[in-house]
């Protein structure tokens, strides 16, 4: 959801992986290296964003959630149901200003640390709190108002 394009997002991550095999030996705390890898990913989105002149003026989900195919006791409209709740939830994430996004994308989909977001983003734990609630209260009015 950066980058914006899966196109730009492949080639972020074969970016991301190349540079942190290059600036391994530069890694000074061992046991954050997730959240030193998610910055590195980070600023290389952010770095092909600004580059693109076919940069969309908001950013896109082209993340689709798989359906377990292995329940087949689901009925079409709860799924249907269900798809379209995502697809909702998908377009409001897309909506909020890009300091929310990244607080809410960090947090609640990757599932990473107050303090592993506040490492990647370089803000205060304080910081990503009162953004991840401010995200979160928008997108609950986005998704009362739609």
């Amino acid at each position: 959801m950066m980058c914006g394009q899966r196109e730009d997002a492949e080639e972020v991550a074969q970016e991301t992986l190349l540079c942190v095999f290059e600036s391994l030996d530069q890694l000074r705390e061992p046991e954050h290296v997730r959240a030193w890898v998610f910055r590195i990913a980070k600023n290389a989105c952010l770095m092909k964003r600004r580059k693109s002149i076919f940069a969309p003026d908001q950013e896109l989900s082209l993340d689709q959630i798989v359906t377990d195919a292995r329940d087949c006791r689901r009925l079409p409209d709860t799924e249907v149901i269900e798809s379209q709740m995502r697809d909702s939830l998908h377009r409001a994430i897309a909506e909020l200003p890009d300091t929310y996004r990244a607080v809410v994308l960090l947090r609640d989909l990757e599932e990473l640390s107050t303090e592993e977001t506040a490492q990647i983003l370089d803000i205060s734990t304080d910081a990503v709190k009162t953004r991840l609630h401010r995200g979160r209260l928008a997108l609950r009015q986005m998704l009362v108002n739609q």
